[in-house]
This record gives C-alpha cells, sequence and structure tokens, in this order.
C-alpha cells in the first residue's frame, strides 16, 4: 500500500478554502514547516490556523525545525531555487537536528495521512518540495494541492 503524502502552499487562500481542500483529500493532519508560524494573512498564524483545523476536525502540527532559515525565504522569494535547495539541504537537512525531524515527519506520515503546509502556492519555489522529494525517497506518493 502507497503512503501519500499532501503538500499546500496558502499563498491566494483563505482558511476555509484551505480546510476544504485538506479534508477532500482525506489529510488528517497538517504539518505547518515554517520557520516562523505567523503571518499577515488572517487565519493562517499558528494559533487561529491550529484553532481552525482543530474546529474543523484536523489535527495540526508546527514543526519548526524543518522550517527556512532567513536566506532560504530570502532565495524563495527571489525565485533562486537552486540556492534555496542548497540552504536548506545545507542548514536543515544535513544536521542531526533535521535528520532526526525527517525521520519523525516519515513516521507521522506513515502513521495518518498529512499535509506539509508552507506560504508559497508553487511548490518548486518551496522548501517544502525538497521534503517531498526525501520522503518520496522513502516510499511516499506525494500530490500537491492547490485549494
Amino acid at each position: 500500500m502507497t503512503k501519500t503524502l499532501f503538500t499546500i502552499g496558502y499563498e491566494g487562500l483563505d482558511p476555509e478554502r484551505l480546510t476544504a481542500a485538506l479534508r477532500s483529500a482525506g489529510v488528517a493532519v497538517l504539518a505547518d514547516v515554517r520557520a516562523v508560524a505567523n503571518s499577515r494573512k488572517r487565519g493562517f498564524s499558528k494559533g487561529a490556523l491550529k484553532a481552525g483545523l482543530e474546529e474543523a476536525g484536523l489535527g495540526y502540527a508546527h514543526l519548526r525545525t524543518l522550517g527556512t532559515p532567513k536566506a532560504g525565504r530570502e532565495a524563495a522569494r527571489a525565485d533562486d531555487a537552486t540556492l534555496l535547495r542548497r540552504i536548506y539541504c545545507e542548514e536543515v537537512l544535513e544536521t542531526a537536528g533535521g535528520i532526526a525531524a525527517l525521520d519523525d515527519l516519515a513516521a507521522m506520515a506513515g502513521a495518518s495521512p498529512i499535509c506539509l503546509l508552507c506560504f508559497e502556492r508553487d511548490p518548486t519555489r518551496c522548501h517544502r518540495r525538497i521534503l517531498a522529494e526525501r520522503l518520496a525517497a522513502r516510499g511516499f506518493a506525494v500530490t500537491d494541492l492547490f485549494g
């Protein structure tokens, strides 16, 4: 049986459309992989997001360790995927903490359907693509949601 990992960016969404997309896909837990889980968009800061998801019967986990360092976020905003990948891999995924966090994410995704959340709508411009590739190598099928 293939395990599925979902990803979604909340750029252009409101909390209701995010929740509808997650429910439609059968997601049980939203894994927030932002280093800083604050947002200027209504409903997307950590506390409000968690409360809204729980009200809808969905779980929420903030996996701060798997967030992108500031330099990586700047590379993503500059649309420099190569630099984003180098920074993210070197400063997060190739560290002891990053390896352990990725192992935890894989275990979590193996237990129930999860969806990685970050801001960027386009997964190719986001570090969640790198996480998805790492989990695909562990046997997960990856589906990008767009709400």
